[in-house]
């Protein structure tokens, strides 16, 4: 199968600044990525993704007409484009400015100023995306594995579907908070759980819990996704008897490894 490069994808650069702009322009030339179109704000970005679809959009924070999310929501909720791989970059540090964009299923979160090795990685997390790997198991048909999701962000839902999905698994039932996901369980067998943390009524550590004591498969196999990454907080998360803990946003590369470790142990 024809595995994409970086110099095979086109981008969108969205950065109102003619110097950043310039400085970005440069490091994503040394990436190799030179087709690239630019935008100053929400209105044009729009305007050149809805004609001409790009395969990473890369955009900063702050525009004179609205914000990197006003985009990003445009994005996710327009069919045509709403699987487009979006990379925020921002010097933008607090955790409650930055989950927002965690919960909607963005490809990376780039620092300003990044590093080379940073942005090789979102450019990776983006080819990831955009090529279907399947995942190779020995104990498991991959197409046939019964994958419970639960997040309740539709867009990280969707997300984390498409990361799935481009590894073969395509059996995924939905669940919008744990409340739901305890009833899922009840009237369905599944092969792995795949669950946000911070959700309301019944969050992923008390869902896990559940699953743990309370369930008829309590040795489940249970991926923890979270855009809350204090050492203290995975430390609570961990004794709820998780099997694998992953960062919002995810890698897909990251996520293959940790469900081949855990559908294989």
């Amino acid at each position: 199968m024809y595995s994409l490069e970086p110099s095979d994808l086109s981008l969108l650069l969205v950065e109102p600044s003619d110097t950043q702009r310039r400085v970005i322009l440069r490091h994503l030339a040394d990436e190799g990525i030179t087709n690239i179109d630019a935008a100053s704000d929400v209105a044009q970005a729009l305007e050149l993704i809805r004609t001409n679809k790009p395969d990473m959009v890369l955009s900063t924070l702050h525009f004179s007409d609205g914000t990197a999310l006003d985009l990003l929501r445009t994005l996710r909720s327009e069919e045509a484009i709403k699987d487009t791989p979006f990379v925020l970059v921002s010097s933008e540090r607090r955790p409650d400015e930055l989950d927002a964009f965690k919960q909607s299923g963005i490809a990376a979160i780039l620092p300003k100023p990044f590093s080379h090795e940073q942005l090789g990685l979102a450019i990776n997390a983006t080819l990831d995306l955009l090529t279907p790997q399947e995942l190779e198991l020995t104990h498991f048909d991959t197409h046939s594995l019964r994958v419970l999701v639960v997040d309740d962000s539709r867009m990280a839902r969707r997300h984390i579907m498409r990361v799935l999905d481009n590894l073969g698994i395509s059996q995924v039932t939905e669940a919008v908070d744990g409340e739901d996901a305890i009833n899922q369980l009840q009237n369905q067998m599944f092969d792995l759980v795949v669950t946000d943390y911070n959700m309301p009524n019944i969050n992923g550590r008390e869902l896990t819990e559940h699953i743990r004591q309370h369930s008829g498969q309590s040795h489940l196999p249970v991926l923890m996704v979270t855009s809350e990454a204090s050492g203290a907080h995975l430390a609570n998360i961990a004794q709820s008897g998780v099997d694998a803990i992953c960062d919002k946003p995810f890698e897909p590369a990251e996520v293959r490894a940790m469900l081949y470790r855990l559908l294989e142990q």
